[in-house]
């Protein structure tokens, strides 16, 4: 008798927003990255987003920290790649704000 085993590799198209925000350091601890999320201090592709949003290459995540915005073009949605220490993104534009000012 012969058996056959077929393995299906599903290729990954993307990366959850928060993960990609720890990985690419944007952000320190991925819990961080979920209530910066949570709160809206995170845009994806200009609109709000959950942490669990799906992260590709060529879209733009803007990151509001308390006295700058930084807009950021993703270069590389990898996780494999980025564990070992890939470009993740190039920088936009970079804004000061004051701690007052909403940023959106």
């Amino acid at each position: 008798m012969i058996s056959i085993i077929l393995f299906y590799i599903a290729e990954v198209d993307g990366l959850r927003l928060d993960k990609f925000l720890k990985l690419s350091r944007l952000v320190k601890r991925r819990t961080v990255a979920q209530e910066m999320a949570e709160i809206g201090a995170v845009r994806l592709n200009g609109r709000q987003c959950k942490p669990s949003s799906e992260v590709r290459g060529g879209d733009t995540v803007e990151v509001a920290y308390p006295r700058r915005v930084l807009s950021v073009k993703v270069e590389n949605a990898d996780e494999a790649a980025l564990k070992r220490g890939a470009a993740a993104y190039s920088v936009i534009e970079e804004k000061q704000v004051s701690q007052d000012e909403k940023p959106w």
